[in-house]
């Protein structure tokens, strides 16, 4: 087990749970998850090394479209749960009034830049996978680099926002992340952060089943509080918050009861279907997922949402 709480450095923990590689199968390695006794933060327990954890991060991680019609689907199917996203992200550009380009971190092939860009938002894509980068440029046509953020090409104080899409998480310090988003937004900029909500009615009925807590690759899981505490250090004051995301919550549902059927987890496994089969199973998810929305709008709704996105700003 962790020695020391990263939180609060607390060195007392409680085991949870056991849980293995559920949704892609990287390693049949069995983790455990411990809770802080003193801050109740979740973590993954030993952490893995750098060396290790990347074994469990297939290349093709993020999403990019098929060029197929099955492809093609998939994206205008992931172009439309992404407006919630975006309209999020605008909402907190208008308040703030700043200028500057939008700085997404952990930004995969691009969609969510090219949407903004649609709308006439300039942004740029940072992420650690020279891959995902390169789809960004050539499928999206979106400009991002392969950098992480405590080591950025951009000067300081040069972002009007600064978006994280489950990205605090997977890191080993999600603190140094968040200092130098301080460092990079201008006076009034933005943050937009979005996590699993360890404190959902999915986590507490399913457990280690529900998909938000991602073993192994998921190295911490918050609570509201966990996340409240984490901007406050590092310097911000939170505006908004939501709890519904339509493209994460009842996807994440659906994948938790049935992970066979999610389409990202079988393209990564590589299983073997036909045409027909493929077709049936894609039909099916989309089934569930549509059953999951009133479950996961009523969960939300009562704030207690499998995912929790919140827009800060710079403490004054």
């Amino acid at each position: 087990m962790s020695s020391r709480c990263p939180a609060c450095e607390g060195a007392e923990f409680d085991l949870l749970f056991t849980a293995g590689d559920r949704l892609y199968g990287a390693t049949d390695e069995w983790f455990q998850v411990v809770e802080c006794k003193r801050c109740r933060l979740m973590q993954l327990s030993p952490q893995p090394t750098p060396a290790q954890l990347e074994k469990y991060y297939p290349k093709n991680y993020w999403f990019t479209a098929e060029d197929s019609a099955a492809g093609r689907l998939e994206e205008i199917y992931r172009r439309f749960v992404l407006r919630d996203h975006v309209h999020f992200v605008q909402r907190a550009l208008n308040e703030s009034g700043e200028s500057g380009p939008v700085l997404d971190v952990g930004c995969g092939g691009g969609l969510f830049l090219r949407l903004l860009r649609d709308r006439g938002v300039r942004g740029m894509g940072l992420d650690s996978s020279v891959d995902a980068a390169h789809v960004a440029w050539t499928s999206n046509q979106v400009p991002a680099a392969c950098a992480t953020l405590t080591q950025p090409p951009f000067a300081p104080q040069s972002c009007a926002a600064i978006t994280m899409f489950h990205v605090l998480e997977h890191l080993y310090d999600p603190r140094c992340y968040l200092r130098a988003a301080h460092d990079l937004l201008r006076p009034d900029g933005r943050l937009i952060v979005q996590v699993p909500n360890a404190a959902c009615w999915q986590f507490l009925l399913l457990g280690p089943a529900w998909n938000g807590v991602d073993v192994p690759r998921h190295l911490f899981d918050f609570r509201p509080p966990d996340l409240d505490r984490l901007l406050d250090s590092c310097g911000f004051e939170i505006l908004r918050r939501k709890y519904f995301s339509l493209r994460d919550n009842p996807a994440g549902l659906a994948t938790s009861l049935a992970p066979a059927l999610d389409p990202m987890a079988r393209r990564i496994r590589a299983t073997k279907e036909s045409g027909g089969r493929r077709l049936i199973k894609d039909l099916l998810y989309g089934a569930l997922v549509a059953l999951a929305v009133p479950f996961t709008a009523v969960e939300a709704a009562c704030h207690a949402g499998s995912t929790i996105m919140l827009e800060a700003r710079k403490k004054t």
